[in-house]
């Protein structure tokens, strides 16, 4: 069964009642995780999120251990399992701290061995984004691990991805080294994840709103509640059609291959 994660990430903006209404949008358009992020503003360094207006985004979106909690207990609640990512140690802590068993690595930290060292040693299941690594790098991460449930999700850190970019052979890459393989995909739409699902994708992360209009550059492109159900009927359609019967004919053939064979003379 394909796993699909509801990137709320920032989307919320900090308003805690948006928040459990995109969980509440996710949980019904069948996600199985909604994710936010883990960080502190107070340990954010300079650079060019201070003249864009992310650290202002930063500021507004930073989750609390309390708030954490609050959204945690709030996916207990209605369903569907809490998940976030995690940027330093520290954050990962939190997390340890209010009882995750699963937590996601996002790219940017898929090199930070002591990262990747402690979330492997404290959670059950983790989840990591591969962009801004080569195969190398990840080969290199990869072989020092002892898990079993590390899952290695394909990701091309564009935002949005194009997709002529999107680079979806690198996920044959990734199977050489464990079958438990994702996709995180940053293209608008769900048809992208679909062409991941046929090459191995065993988890799906799409970045995932309530609406487009609200601020902030992952909103933009963010998965509405329709196309998130669109992707997860997909997903079980697949499944039905996947079902194996065997090599024979299946029994609602019967009256067919008993009746209608050389129904017409001549």
């Amino acid at each position: 069964m394909v796993k699909i994660i509801a990137e709320i990430g920032w989307n919320h903006c900090g308003d805690m009642n948006l928040a459990k209404e995109m969980i509440l949008a996710a949980h019904n358009s069948g996600a199985d995780y909604a994710k936010f992020q883990t960080w502190s503003v107070d340990r954010l360094k300079s650079g060019s999120w201070d003249y864009d207006g992310r650290r202002q985004i930063y500021e507004k979106a930073e989750l609390t251990h309390e708030k954490h909690l609050e959204l945690k207990k709030y996916c207990e609640l209605i369903g569907i399992k809490f998940l976030s990512s995690v940027f330093s140690i520290e954050d990962a802590k939190m997390l340890v701290k209010i009882g995750c068993k699963e937590v996601k690595i996002p790219s940017f930290e898929s090199r930070n061995e002591a990262l990747i060292a402690y979330c492997l040693k404290n959670f059950k299941t983790v989840f990591m984004s591969t962009g801004t690594s080569s195969y190398d790098e990840i080969r290199n991460v990869y072989e020092k691990i002892n898990h079993e449930s590390f899952y290695l999700l394909h990701c091309v850190s564009s935002y949005p991805c194009k997709p002529d970019i999107a680079n979806i052979p690198k996920m044959l890459k990734l199977k050489q080294l464990t079958e438990k393989i994702g996709y995180s995909d940053h293209i608008q739409g769900v048809e992208s994840a679909k062409v991941a699902i046929e090459f191995g994708a065993k988890v799906i992360e799409k970045h995932f709103t309530t609406d487009n209009d609200l601020p902030g550059r992952d909103n933009k492109f963010a998965i509405l509640p329709s196309d998130m159900k669109n992707l997860s009927n997909y997903i079980k359609l697949r499944n039905e059609m996947l079902i194996d019967h065997g090599s024979g004919y299946q029994s609602c053939e019967k009256d067919s291959r008993e009746n209608y064979a050389g129904r017409f003379d001549g």
